[in-house]
């Protein structure tokens, strides 16, 4: 087997990447679960970069022959996926903002009616 520079810089990239999230979790600006997610991510592209033939289940699983074609349509997929997480995770952010705010309003009101 011929090792490509690709084969070579991608899992050393994937590694950085991987070493990066968990620093960010022991600093406490990351989730555990966030920092699973990044590891499986980039364990997965540096997995397929050192055994390229590793798609060819891609391949089966989709039912799509090319393998660039599966690929490409499986990482569509988790891309949809990761999407539709933050667009809830935002979500659910705003409507904490909107209780906080609400509150600070609250306690304001009534530290205005105490003086009058």
């Amino acid at each position: 087997m011929i090792v490509t520079p690709y084969q070579i810089i991608a899992p050393l990239i994937a590694l950085v990447a991987i070493m990066y999230a968990w620093n960010l979790v022991m600093r406490h600006r990351k989730t555990l679960s966030e920092a699973t997610l990044w590891t499986l991510f980039w364990g997965a592209i540096a997995y397929i970069a050192i055994e390229p033939n590793s798609i060819d289940y891609i391949t089966i699983a989709t039912g799509i022959h090319d393998r660039e074609n599966a690929v490409l349509v499986t990482f569509l997929g988790i891309l949809f996926f990761i999407v539709f997480y933050l667009v809830m995770r935002l979500e659910y952010l705003e409507q904490r903002q909107t209780r906080l705010i609400r509150k600070i309003a609250l306690k304001q009101s009534a530290q205005e009616n105490e003086k009058e």
